[in-house]
């Protein structure tokens, strides 16, 4: 086959623009389920209702204990489930209209709660919310592995996903302004009424998860469940979901790029705002609040910009060109942070945030693409379909990764002697050591993800061995 033949896609395999769309959209119930509680848990349990940190703390961590054990399950039993809707959109839907309904349950408290009572109830809402994510994730995630047998119509699935949600992240993003509107101030006092706020905020975002669900439930199609799935594949056990993918030697090396990046920024990410209020700003919050929301907003321009970069160097030469390319400007954008955190001219920090979010947009855009021909791999390997087996226990190791990196970032932070009781007053060693940690640690992270990429091994000719082996033993899908 030429190479020009093995980057045209034939039109079997090509995915309908509405598919991918729709497909697409399901990342706002990904992004909002799993992150928008957390964005907003501090304002509201914390400053309106007083909650002790301490205790909001060890919620979302316990939370996130209950997240690693009910992704497994669910991805496992996605895998084993057989519906003449298929295995991956009956979760899919159910999952995004309980996610919707259960949305402001999670808010549905009173302020005259005692703590212990407000504790207990954020515990049990939370922990209840996540495994009804889990549902619609699990299977959400499986079903963007399977859409499409062609190696370059997976990238563009994910470019798509990728795209899409950086719109979703401005629902997270806007969250806490959105809470605090003056429209929610108490009649009476005049005080601001965040618990409010976050009721109504929580409604409108469960109506649009819901409509999401029925429109990936309705537009996206299960392309394997016929032929490979419902006619041949026995079930899945629930180990083979904990521990059979880790067997697969390219899903290995895909976790270990995943993980290297997601430790290496998790561990400094908060240090990003330090530079900006303490470094730039001279300490002044208000201005660098100001300029954290600008930088925001960049990041968001910058990240749907390297979505469709990365997708077409992936096109022109293959998956692993492009994935090398965003570990190599990734590394290339925290060396400048360096200069672009400037406290002379402050407007280019803004940089700083876009060129980091244009290489993450395209790293998990990436991530995403390769692992769909894992999936390949694998059935080649094993004779099975287990897209929810590896989502799941993908997620499971990285949900536990990215905990130890946010974890220790605290840890990072004390290492370079800033003490917040000294307020603009940092000392200049804090902050150089604040500057070098920041650059520093995510190089150490991207540089080892570049390691492990060479231990991938699934190039693009690799893939079209593969499939061809594969349509050979069961035929075309």
């Amino acid at each position: 086959m030429s190479e020009d033949t093995s980057r045209k896609v034939a039109p079997e395999d090509k995915v309908p623009v509405q598919q991918k769309i729709a497909y697409g959209t399901g990342t706002f119930i990904e992004n909002w389920g799993n992150w928008l509680y957390p964005s907003i848990v501090w304002p509201v349990f914390n400053l309106f209702l007083h909650v002790n940190p301490a205790l909001i703390s060890l919620a979302l961590m316990l939370n996130r204990f209950v997240d690693a054990f009910s992704d497994p399950f669910f991805g496992n039993l996605s895998d084993n489930t057989r519906t003449r809707f298929g295995r991956r959109r009956p979760f899919i839907l159910v999952g995004a209209i309980l996610t919707g309904l259960s949305f402001p349950m999670l808010f549905m408290v009173s302020p005259d709660w005692s703590e212990k009572t407000l504790f207990v109830y954020m515990l049990i809402s939370s922990g209840v919310f996540i495994t009804i994510v889990s549902c619609f994730n699990m299977s959400w995630q499986s079903l963007g592995n399977e859409l499409t047998p062609d190696y370059n119509e997976r990238t563009s699935v994910f470019a798509y996903k990728g795209a899409i949600q950086k719109i979703a992240e401005v629902g997270t993003f806007f969250a806490a302004m959105f809470i605090t509107l003056s429209i929610f101030n108490d009649a009476t006092s005049g005080e601001p009424n965040i618990l409010k706020g976050a009721r109504v905020y929580s409604m409108i975002l469960g109506g649009i998860i819901i409509l999401v669900g029925i429109l990936v439930f309705s537009l996206v199609k299960e392309r394997y469940y016929v032929r490979v799935v419902d006619s041949k594949q026995e079930k899945i056990s629930i180990l083979e979901t904990l521990f059979g993918a880790l067997k697969c030697r390219p899903f290995r090396a895909q976790l270990a790029m995943a993980l290297s990046y997601g430790i290496g920024t998790s561990m400094v990410g908060s240090l990003g705002y330090y530079m900006t209020v303490f470094y730039v700003c001279g300490g002044d919050v208000a201005l660098g609040s100001k300029w954290n929301f600008a930088m925001g907003l960049s990041g968001m321009i910058f990240g749907v910009l390297g979505v469709p970069t990365y997708a077409w160097i992936a096109k022109r030469y293959n998956k692993l060109h492009s994935m090398a390319a965003v570990q190599i400007t990734g590394i290339i954008a925290f060396l400048a942070s360096w200069f672009l955190y400037n406290p002379d001219i402050p407007w280019i920090q803004i940089f700083a945030s876009g060129s980091i979010a244009f290489t993450q947009g395209g790293f998990w855009m990436m991530y995403g693409a390769i692992g769909a021909d894992v999936i390949d791999y694998d059935e080649l390997e094993t004779e099975q379909r287990r897209e929810g087996a590896f989502a799941a226990c993908g997620t499971y190791i990285m949900k536990i990764g990215l905990a130890i990196g946010i974890g220790f970032s605290g840890v990072v932070l004390a290492s370079t002697g800033f003490d917040a009781e000294l307020g603009a007053n940092q000392s200049p060693e804090a902050l150089h050591m604040i500057r070098i940690l920041f650059m520093a640690v995510p190089i150490v992270g991207l540089a080892c993800a570049f390691v492990a990429l060479k231990m991938f091994g699934l190039s693009r000719e690799t893939m079209m061995d593969i499939r061809v082996q594969l349509e050979e033993r069961r035929g075309k899908v």
